[in-house]
């Protein structure tokens, strides 16, 4: 006789999947409150795919070949993927709803299928006919080699790829993704666990490159568990307001190319177009000659970018400041704030100081930390900050201007969009005076008294 399996209960965390034999409030490892979901764990085989089993061998007679990259046709994504889609890689894109993850998934697919290329497109949150709405409003006509099919048991998917070997899969989303094998339902930890060992070890097995929507949570980090960004080779993030048409792609991670890269991206009625020069575009509105604005060049990956800081400083209201910062870190700003107020004898105390980024940049460059200091003083003050003037170094707790990396390609950008003045760290300037700046006024300043003397004299 056959014993039947037994199935075994457990209260799994929906944000770190940590499981427990019985429900607690708040989860141990992630500190999330009311996030345990009774789920039941069971001992039935499931559709997962067998891995090759092969014998350890001597390093160096290891033999590979130059990894065999498809290229988008859209330069700010193949630059952010370190120029195209690997064969066989997993790749997981990330976002706020409504930011376009469905878009850019549906161009990739056209992209890849124009040049030859067989795509899957897996769509489980849309029917057949509302996905080709959206292919209408973005391509008139598209190609043969792309497929669409509505599925979300995974066992049809591997199924529908078996049948029809194509390069590319895009799977929308993961988290309707569900496997049979596991009675929890679609979106639990476990189950997008699963769904994705399933699919990334037929992605390595049979070369197929998978392309995985994830959606996210309130705090803006993808939902499901944490070790599905360690599975997959690749994580993107889509950042930008949700009103506002420019969007981000960054790189969270990527074993095949840089981390350091973004795309700039601009929402409109035929998809997802790329900005050349984002510059331009951060720029293009900028006021003049008005107090709290100031020009940064940093740096994304290999490319340099112009972005406009904005500072408000005005009277606090019943005695309770406020401190606000869009684009750039909280803490990093609080911690200006007191530098200001102690080496150079701001009285900041009963202002209320916000801090915005143009154009929905975040900001992780220190090199804007002069940059924000000049902004907050010009708001203080009400004195604007010379138009055609960009600032750019990193700020000490002893209020020193620190050195910054890629200074000339950091002054060749602002020279090539008509600024005609630096103000930088001295250390700085000692190494680039001497090279073609293409005409930009260099001014070296040691600390930030002497950044204010040089703007604002007798202030």
């Amino acid at each position: 006789m056959v014993k039947a399996l037994k199935s075994k209960v457990a209260f799994v965390c929906q944000n770190c999947g940590y499981a427990s034999a019985k429900w607690i409030g708040k989860c141990p490892d992630c500190s999330s409150w009311n996030s345990f979901v009774e789920e039941e764990v069971s001992a039935r085989p499931g559709g997962r795919i067998t891995a090759n089993v092969c014998e350890p061998v001597v390093l160096h007679t290891v033999k590979y070949r130059k990894e065999d990259r498809a290229s988008v046709g859209i330069a700010e994504l193949d630059r952010v993927l370190g120029g195209g889609i690997v064969r066989g890689s997993v790749i997981l894109v990330g976002g706020d709803p409504g930011i376009g993850k469905s878009t850019i998934s549906l161009q990739i697919s056209h992209q890849l299928a124009e040049i030859g290329k067989k795509v899957l497109y897996v769509s489980g949150e849309e029917s057949v006919q509302q996905t080709k709405i959206r292919a209408d409003r973005l391509y008139p006509k598209t190609s043969d080699n792309l497929y669409i099919v509505n599925a979300t048991d995974i066992d049809c998917i591997l199924e529908f790829i078996k049948k029809f070997l194509p390069d590319l899969v895009v799977i929308d989303s993961i988290q309707v993704v569900y496997t049979p094998a596991l009675s929890s339902s679609a979106g639990s930890v476990s189950q997008v666990r699963e769904c994705a060992n399933i699919l990334t070890q037929l992605a390595k097995q049979a070369g197929v490159s998978m392309l995985l929507i994830g959606h996210v949570t309130k705090e803006g980090t993808l939902a499901g568990p944490r070790v599905l960004e360690h599975i997959v080779d690749t994580v993107l993030y889509f950042e930008g307001e949700r009103f506002s048409n420019y969007r981000v792609l960054r790189a969270i991670k990527n074993r095949f190319g840089s981390t350091n890269e973004i795309g700039v991206f601009e929402m409109g009625a035929s998809g997802l177009a790329e900005v050349g020069n984002p510059s331009e575009i951060f720029l293009s509105e900028r006021p003049k000659d008005v107090s709290g604005s100031v020009v940064v060049p940093i740096i994304e990956g290999s490319r340099p970018i112009l972005v406009e800081l904005q500072a408000l400083a005005t009277k606090a209201n019943f005695g309770v400041t406020r401190r606000k910062a869009q684009g750039i870190d909280y803490n990093r700003l609080s911690l200006l704030v007191a530098v200001l107020e102690k080496r150079l004898s701001l009285k900041l105390f009963d202002k209320d100081i916000f801090v915005n980024v143009v154009g929905g940049m975040k900001i992780e460059d220190p090199a804007v930390d002069l940059g924000i200091c000049l902004a907050i003083a010009s708001s203080n003050y009400d004195k604007a900050i010379p138009f055609d003037a960009v600032v750019v170094g990193e700020v000490g707790l002893a209020a020193e201007v620190r050195s910054i990396t890629n200074i000339t390609l950091r002054i060749n950008e602002a020279s090539k969009l008509g600024f005609k003045k630096c103000i930088l760290p001295r250390s700085n300037y000692q190494a680039c005076k001497s090279q073609d700046t293409g005409g930009m006024e260099l001014v070296p300043v040691d600390d930030l008294k002497s950044a204010f003397d040089n703007l604002w004299r007798g202030i």
